[in-house]
């Protein structure tokens, strides 16, 4: 049995207003400068300690582990009272899960974003009943761009890694999936630096109306 795999932020939710306010108020709390939205896309796709890191790192601020892990804990507080104020579903992400689900795939969430954060985010969004699989950033003990989270996301999904694909916004899914040995899709209205068009994927769409054509043709270019 095939699984899609799929990113959360930037690929299957724009969430990226209610990260900014959440590392906002972490950051302020902390008597550093808020930092533009435009720079925080940069800074997404490897997890809240990361994003913080980053933050820090913005504001030309030493930082450690220590120093670091109550800003983490404030931004996890912070974030899960206050996870879908702004937060909903890329348009046409529903109809794309529902059709999919009829056509018989499994379907899966791979993120790095915190499992406290990610169930109450798609259960917030109705959209937790779309999936056989959710798999967070600290399922396992590493995050994408590992394998590990990937592989591990379809086996929850009681699929195969033959034939499933990842969908994606970042370097870390496009990366994650080859480390997986699987193909990928790159939607290009997601959270990244480098237009993902530069990243390597096997398709790049900018639209889920998009994604069963593109998901036939990478079917079809890799049997």
């Amino acid at each position: 049995m095939s699984v899609l795999v799929f990113d959360l932020d930037g690929t299957l939710v724009s969430s990226m207003e209610d990260l900014v306010a959440t590392l906002n108020v972490v950051m302020t709390a902390a008597g550093h400068a808020a930092i533009p939205s435009d720079e925080v896309a940069h800074m997404v796709g490897m997890g809240a300690k990361v994003l913080i890191q980053r933050g820090l790192d913005y504001n030309g601020v030493d930082w450690t582990e220590e120093t670091v892990e109550p800003l983490f804990q404030h931004f996890l507080d912070y974030y899960a009272a206050n996870i879908a104020v702004h937060t909903k579903p890329f348009d046409g992400v529903v109809r794309a899960l529902e059709a999919f689900r009829e056509d018989g795939w499994k379907l899966a969430v791979c993120t790095n974003k915190a499992e406290r954060l990610t169930l109450p985010l798609l259960a917030e969004l109705d959209l937790d009943k779309h999936f056989d699989a959710v798999v967070g950033g600290d399922t396992f003990d590493l995050p994408k761009p590992d394998a590990k989270p990937v592989h591990g996301a379809i086996e929850r999904a009681g699929g195969t890694i033959a034939g499933s694909i990842m969908i994606g916004d970042s370097g870390t899914d496009i990366n994650a999936a080859r480390n997986a040995g699987i193909p990928v899709i790159a939607v290009d209205f997601g959270y990244t630096p480098v237009h993902v068009s530069e990243l390597g994927s096997d398709k790049v769409i900018s639209h889920f109306d998009e994604l069963a054509p593109a998901v036939a043709e990478v079917i079809q270019n890799t049997a």
